[in-house]
């Protein structure tokens, strides 16, 4: 399979993952106004909240890298930030969010653990962004 093939079929993937993360945040965001709110403490309530506003940005960010993928298909050193960036995002949101989700479901507090471990993802995330920004400007540097 090419490269450009086989990168667009990466970006095709994160592209439905951004997607189908969005929709669910916005059908938690839901579920967690409509019905958690009378079941949980304001501490879980805020906690959960929290993992829904996070997965919606990321879930945003995941579909502008998948939006800025395309204009750098063919261009190796960009794609590759950009698929890093946006397979980080995916791995913070199941790690951060799924964490959070999941303390409040059970409220273990030790689940609350494995959050920094999606933080650290994000932060990646962003970071193969930036970096990906940065060789687009020098690609762009080198063609005038």
């Amino acid at each position: 399979m090419s490269h450009e093939r086989q990168s667009a079929r990466q970006v095709a993937i994160l592209g439905m993952a951004g997607a189908f993360s969005a929709m669910l945040a916005v059908a938690l965001g839901a579920f967690g106004a409509h019905y958690l709110k009378a079941l949980l403490s304001t501490y879980y309530l805020e906690v959960y909240l929290t993992a829904v506003e996070y997965q919606m940005f990321h879930s945003l960010a995941l579909i502008l890298v998948v939006t800025l993928s395309r204009f750098h298909i063919a261009s190796r050193p960009v794609i590759a930030c950009l698929v890093w960036s946006g397979r980080l995002f995916v791995f913070g949101i199941v790690l951060f969010c799924g964490s959070l989700y999941l303390l409040v479901a059970t409220q273990v507090k030790g689940l609350g653990a494995v959050t920094p471990l999606g933080g650290v993802a994000f932060i990646l995330a962003w970071t193969c962004l930036l970096v990906a920004f940065k060789r687009t400007l020098s690609l762009s540097v080198k063609e005038t």
